[in-house]
């Protein structure tokens, strides 16, 4: 099992043992060694196999998860987790997602009512069963028919990119109006993760119930959730919620630290601040012995103050940053305008909407200094694939506009060559070594087992006229996971034979994730950030993949596509020979 499938085991046991109403602490101990393993940039196998090395060295993971985890490596199943399953009816971790509705209270809808489905509960709320319940009433019954729409159209988080674009629009409205002082988005959008369950903004405001009234006339809000005297939540678009918070000047810092999180990531800090008597919360920094205020303003006052420099949003996850603080100067993190070229993308000659001319003509708007144009190869017959003839005559097309365009951009010739299912290349070998610049994809054949496309991607890595294996896991965020890929093997081939790895900067894949990325760092493998464009506008998503590599903790020397167009070509050339 890798580290994500255990990671799952226990989250999904801490879920069932807080249905059971089991010990607080210990259902915070599993999922706590839940995000411990997930985060890990390396596999938690390999550590459990080193005789000079311990598990429960690591924070948050205890004497208990060691035993389990080892059991779950040695046997891929917990006993423990599957009598649970069979205890905890599935209908109440449906009830789970209602907003407002605890475990208590599902369990009591249960035993008491009989709900063994929510289209029983809707009926129940409806009927004035609900309200008929002790300690329920009418007005919870509403609470609960409102949540389970809500449940129903929010049962997934957004991708960062729509809630970056709701978040921008939410702003420029709160800038139209008077009074906002200070202004800044914090939580999991602030961080970068891939998906947002809801948006989180601070102000500071001269007239806070004018900031809210201005906020709540926001166009797009559906509902107001609440409002108090300095918190504001509203749905938008019927289910996603926006909470405004409005604090004072001196506390800003503080309350932006606090509420960007990660959770983990603000224990850690509390930690560091106890030992130097200090205490941290979303007021400000204070010290203990006469509870004294020594920071709070500024973000970086905050850290300051327990002893670190300012750290980034994106690496809050207990995770990178305390290793990355350590370093005597650190890096800063990769920023958008350090990438240089873009290294895939499609045009009108397969399943792109521009043609070639068109998409070099965009890619100069974007001040890039090179591309490599990437279609598709003849496996990928519904996006008309390219196949050897048609391949040699793009190339052909391109070596002829390459003089319009000496001085303003370098073109490559590339192609995204399919891996096919049964091993082996989508064009042949005569054809590839012509080539700037091939790219390897998994397209078909993505429910084989885990050895099946992990042979089939070290052998395309192991191939000599292959530069970078494209969005190498496959998954569509919400929509598709991961295939089953050892992805340990995957880095220990590229790292061989130089091969590069891709992170794919469309929203909808962010392809390689933040702990693949931080273990390809860890390695050295470089990483080539590239949009898959398939228009003019899909170069727009590059800021992306840059949010992503951040979380990842890579720099622009960790990128080979922040290089001059010579210096790319000359890794990709080294690595062939």
């Amino acid at each position: 099992m890798d580290n994500n499938k255990i990671a799952n085991v226990f989250d999904e046991l801490a879920e069932l043992l807080e249905f059971k109403g089991e010990n607080p602490f210990r259902i915070r101990a599993y999922r706590q060694g839940a995000k411990a393993i997930r985060d890990l940039a390396e596999p938690v196998a390999q550590i459990v196999a080193d005789p000079n090395r311990k598990l429960s060295d690591l924070p948050g993971i205890g004497k208990t998860l060691v035993d389990k985890t080892t059991v779950l490596l040695e046997t891929g199943t917990l006993p423990q987790l599957e009598k649970l399953r069979g205890e905890v009816p599935e209908v109440l971790m449906q009830m789970s997602g209602i907003p407002g509705l605890g475990a208590k209270k599902a369990a009591r809808l249960h035993d008491e009512l009989g709900i063994e489905s929510l289209d029983q509960l809707r009926e129940a709320c409806k009927d004035g069963r609900v309200a008929g319940l002790k300690g329920f009433g009418k007005k919870t019954a509403e609470s609960i028919l409102g949540g389970l729409s809500i449940a129903e159209q929010a049962a997934e988080r957004i991708f960062w990119s729509k809630g970056d674009q709701l978040a921008a629009s939410i702003e420029q409205h709160m800038r139209d109006g008077a009074g906002i002082a200070e202004m800044c988005w914090a939580g999991s959008y602030r961080r970068g993760r891939d998906t947002v369950g809801d948006l989180d903004l601070l102000v500071v405001a001269e007239d806070r119930q004018a900031a809210m009234d201005h906020f709540e006339a926001y166009s797009q809000r559906t509902q107001t959730i609440g409002r108090g005297e300095t918190k504001i939540s509203i749905r938008v678009n019927k289910a996603f919620q926006v909470d405004m918070r409005c604090v004072e000047a001196n506390q800003f810092g503080a309350a932006l630290q606090y509420f960007t999180g990660s959770q983990a990531h603000n224990v850690h800090v509390r930690r560091l601040a106890k030992k130097q008597g200090l205490k941290v919360n979303e007021y400000g920094v204070f010290r203990v012995d006469d509870d004294t205020m020594v920071a709070g303003a500024t973000e970086q006052d905050v850290y300051a103050a327990v002893g670190l420099p300012w750290i980034p949003p994106e690496l809050r996850e207990d995770r990178l940053e305390f290793q990355w603080v350590e370093q005597t100067e650190p890096s800063p993190l990769i920023e958008t305008q350090e990438v240089l070229g873009d290294m895939h993308m499609h045009t009108t000659a397969t399943d792109g909407q521009n043609t070639l001319r068109e998409m070099a003509d965009a890619a100069i708007e974007r001040g890039l200094q090179y591309i490599a144009i990437t279609d598709h190869s003849q496996r990928v017959s519904m996006a008309r694939g390219l196949d050897s003839e048609r391949l040699l005559e793009q190339w052909e097309m391109i070596d002829q506009l390459r003089p319009e365009y000496e001085g303003r951009l370098e073109i490559f010739k590339g192609i995204e060559c399919d891996i096919l299912e049964a091993g082996g290349m989508d064009l042949p070998d005569d054809v590839l070594s012509q080539a700037d610049w091939v790219l390897a994809s998994v397209h078909y054949g993505q429910r084989q087992s885990r050895q099946q496309i992990t042979d089939r991607i070290v052998g395309a890595i192991n191939n000599p006229h292959v530069d970078c294996v494209a969005h190498p896991t496959g998954r569509l965020i919400n929509r598709r996971p991961p295939y089953e890929v050892d992805m340990e093997a995957v880095m220990q081939a590229a790292l061989e034979s130089g091969t590069l790895l891709e992170l794919n900067a469309n929203p909808a894949r962010l392809d390689l994730n933040e702990v693949h990325l931080a273990m390809a760092k860890r390695l050295g493998i470089g990483i080539v950030i590239s949009t898959d464009a398939h228009s003019t506008y899909g170069f727009e998503v590059m800021p992306y993949g840059i949010k992503q590599a951040r979380r990842g903790g890579l720099t622009a020397a960790d990128v080979v596509n922040t290089r001059s167009a010579e210096a790319f070509m000359a890794q990709v050339a080294a690595a062939s020979e």
